[in-house]
């Protein structure tokens, strides 16, 4: 019995360990913002109507040259990228500089295989609001009741709404309407001229709007936010949230201010008990756990380890595990960032060279070793090792392993994360899930941001 009991404590350890050896590789990147999506910046000059209208030189505006005789003599042309989609709001401008003979101006939205001799929105998969008599259409020749008409030194906007998936346009400033938006796949900003001397030019962001498209963006986040402000939620649901994360981390100093402060103003209720869990789970070894996160966090790696050989020897014994690991790279770090180069490479030859060659710690050593390559190291590729975070992950990864020791921890999850945590998981998974049913088009939602802007080690 006591054999398999070393051994699932074993798992159990090396589970949690590449759990944080992982979170310290992809702290390389965090700080990353996602790559940025090409915008439009042009028309394109040759997926276009050309035998009908003329594109200026800086392909940002078009005339109409010809004489329209049949339906099919539109001067189409598109922008030259689709709209981006991993954002809240996408829009552009027209500015009508001359409405010509007839004013059959449209602006709107093609997909890639638009028929280039058709007004936007006559064809399936486009939308388009037309000049000359105000109709919205929407993949037929028949269009619906929508806004004003425009003409001459009228400027004309076209939007894609990405939270509540629809089109919106606007005439000099002010949004004329909104409609679902039932295409799918990538959508080409795209503007028409139908009659003599029609001449159009584009805005794709290069100037600013006549349309007040931040204060539009801050619109649409306030009703999201109201939206979120009208879901009832049990009483003392977030006092219980923040009090079993400050139980969690290992916070007491803070959980007891935090207490003390309670006690005048929320009335007294069990939200262990009311939401199905044992407080003594998270309140278990907090002295200990307080003063080896405070070591961390000050980078006394010496004096953790100390601790930890004294207290919880089982967590340390195993001299090439992640735990040691990371301690290790830890204490290198804390000597390079106090300028002891001489003994942090006499300390790498003699701890860190114990993981080289091992491949799931390879890339980390690698990293460490590094710094000592550079005259200022916080401001190297490589600086990411030098934050507060780095030390944040070490003290979360020592938390985790010392509440796996509990006898009464049921799973690993109650051990890597408090409930506040696994609350925002949850939120994560179902923002990831509704921006899969919008196409994947959206502001994408990021755990670690959250988090962040939490700033959990000022607690």
């Amino acid at each position: 019995m006591g054999s398999n009991n070393n051994n699932n404590n074993k798992k159990k350890n090396q589970d949690l360990g590449l759990y944080f050896l992982e979170m310290a590789r992809a702290s390389s990147s965090m700080g990353v913002e996602d790559e940025k999506e090409e915008s439009p910046m042009e028309l394109n000059t040759i997926n276009s109507s050309g035998g009908f209208l003329v594109v200026s030189p800086d392909k940002l505006s078009v005339k109409y040259t010809s004489v329209n005789l049949h339906g099919h003599d539109v001067g189409v042309v598109q922008a030259n990228k689709p709209a981006p989609v991993k954002r809240l709001v996408y829009y552009f401008e027209i500015y009508v500089k001359d409405a010509g003979a007839k004013g059959q101006i449209a602006i709107g939205f093609t997909s890639e295989t638009f028929k280039m001799r058709r007004q936007p929105g006559w064809e399936a998969n486009s939308c388009g609001y037309h000049g000359d008599d105000g109709l919205l259409y929407r993949g037929q020749g028949k269009g619906e009741t929508f806004g004003p008409t425009f003409t001459s030194n009228d400027t004309v906007g076209g939007g894609i709404n990405y939270a509540s998936q629809e089109f919106f346009f606007t005439k000099n400033g002010a949004v004329v309407g909104s409609v679902f938006k039932d295409i799918k796949g990538p959508l080409f900003p795209t503007i028409a001229v139908h009659s003599q001397n029609e001449e159009v030019q584009v805005n794709f962001g290069q100037k600013k709007f006549a349309f007040d498209l931040k204060d539009y963006e801050a619109q649409e986040r306030m009703k999201q936010q109201m939206t979120i402000e009208k879901i009832s939620l049990p009483p003392n649901v977030s006092y219980g949230l923040v009090r079993s994360y400050l139980l969690h981390y290992g916070y007491e100093d803070t959980l007891n201010s935090f207490d003390l402060a309670g006690k005048s103003t929320v009335p007294p209720i069990s939200f262990a008990q009311e939401n199905g869990f044992d407080e003594q789970d998270i309140v278990y070894a907090l002295n200990q756990r307080k003063t080896l996160r405070q070591l961390i966090r000050n980078g006394e790696i010496d004096a953790a380890f100390a601790k930890l050989h004294n207290w919880y020897p089982w967590i340390v014994q195993d001299d090439k595990s992640s735990t040691c690991f990371l301690l290790h790279c830890q204490k290198f770090i804390e000597l390079v960032r106090v300028g002891a180069l001489e003994e942090a490479m006499k300390y790498g030859r003699v701890e860190l060279a114990k993981f080289i060659g091992l491949d799931e710690f390879e890339n980390l050593v690698q990293d460490c070793v590094a710094l000592l390559a550079y005259e200022k190291p916080q401001e190297s590729s490589l600086g990411y090792l030098l934050e507060d975070s780095q030390r944040e992950i070490v003290a979360d990864m020592v938390n985790a392993m010392i509440l796996s020791t509990n006898p009464n921890a049921k799973d690993l999850h109650g051990c890597l994360h408090s409930y506040l945590e696994r609350l925002l998981r949850q939120l994560t998974a179902c923002c990831l899930e509704r921006r899969s049913m919008n196409g994947d088009q959206g502001e994408a939602f990021r755990l670690h941001r959250v988090l962040n802007s939490g700033k959990k080690g000022k607690c």
